[in-house]
This record gives structure tokens, C-alpha cells and sequence, in this order.
């Protein structure tokens, strides 16, 4: 059973498996690459002592802690509490604990307690948390993201007929 010949047996077999562990290696590095895509990217992060003039598109995520003159349209939006913000921001997600001159269109909008919005909210949802400033109009939208600003204009031209 226990012969010297078993134990020089097992040497030829580790040659053996080199070979096809070479070859698994080459589809294990294969099988990553399609991983890392689906990792999803950190947010980017604008820093407080960073100011932006111009608009900012991205499909991932955005975190701001300065101040942002332009349009800004992300994955998902948020807004620190020393930041500000004046534009319109769309995004898929929005928290707004900063400030905010401008519209705000998102399928998820969240104003927290520090929030401080000037200008219009259109929503899928909403949730506005006490101690929040919010000064404008809500409007909720099936599909937010959808026009740029179609129903802005037709509150407007409504408003406009009613005066008359």
C-alpha cells in the first residue's frame, strides 16, 4: 500500500496541474475585467474651498462641499452643508443639506434640516425634514428627468392668464 513509488507518483502530478492552472489563469483574468466595470466609482467630491463656474454633468455621483455657479446633473446629488449651489440640479438621487438658488428635478429629492432652497422642486418623491427653508413651488412628475423645462413655463403662462 505504502510503496516509495506513490511518493515519487504525486511529483509528475504537480507538473500536470501547472498546466491547466495556467490555463484557468488566463479566464480568471478574463472574469475580473467584466467585474470592474459593475464596481460602481467613489463619488467625486467637490472640497469647500473649491469654486465652479460652469455646468457639471456626470453619470455618477457628485458630492459638494463649495460653491457651484451652473447646472449640475448627476447619478446621485449631494449637497454638503457649507455648500452653494445656483443652477438647476437633476439627478436621479438629490439630498440638499446646503444652499440651493435654482430648480431642483430629481426622481428622489431629501431637503434636510439645514437645507436652504430658493426655486422650483419637480419630484417623482419627496421628503422635506423640519427646520428646512424652502422657498417655491413643488410639482410632482412621474418622470422628472424627462423634460428640461417644460412645465416651468406652462405654471408661468398659467399664472400669467389668471392675473388677466
Amino acid at each position: 500500500m505504502f510503496s516509495k513509488s506513490k511518493i515519487n507518483e504525486p511529483a509528475p502530478k504537480p507538473a500536470d496541474t501547472p498546466a491547466p492552472a495556467s490555463s484557468p489563469a488566463t479566464p480568471a483574468a478574463s472574469a475580473p475585467a467584466p467585474a470592474a466595470p459593475k464596481a460602481k466609482p467613489p463619488a467625486s467630491i467637490l472640497s469647500s474651498d473649491l469654486q465652479i463656474k460652469g455646468d457639471l454633468r456626470t453619470t455618477g455621483d457628485i458630492q459638494i462641499e463649495g460653491q457651484v455657479e451652473g447646472d449640475i446633473r448627476a447619478h446621485l446629488l449631494t449637497v454638503g452643508e457649507g455648500a452653494v449651489v445656483k443652477g438647476e440640479l437633476i439627478a436621479d438621487d438629490v439630498v440638499i443639506n446646503g444652499r440651493i438658488v435654482g430648480r431642483v428635478r430629481g426622481i428622489k429629492v431629501r431637503l434636510t434640516s439645514s437645507a436652504r432652497v430658493e426655486g422650483d422642486i419637480i419630484h417623482k418623491t419627496i421628503a422635506i425634514e423640519s427646520g428646512a427653508h424652502f422657498e417655491g413651488s413643488v410639482q410632482r412628475q412621474e418622470d422628472p428627468l424627462s423634460t428640461a423645462g417644460g412645465p416651468a413655463p406652462k405654471v408661468a403662462a398659467a399664472t400669467a392668464e389668471k392675473k388677466d
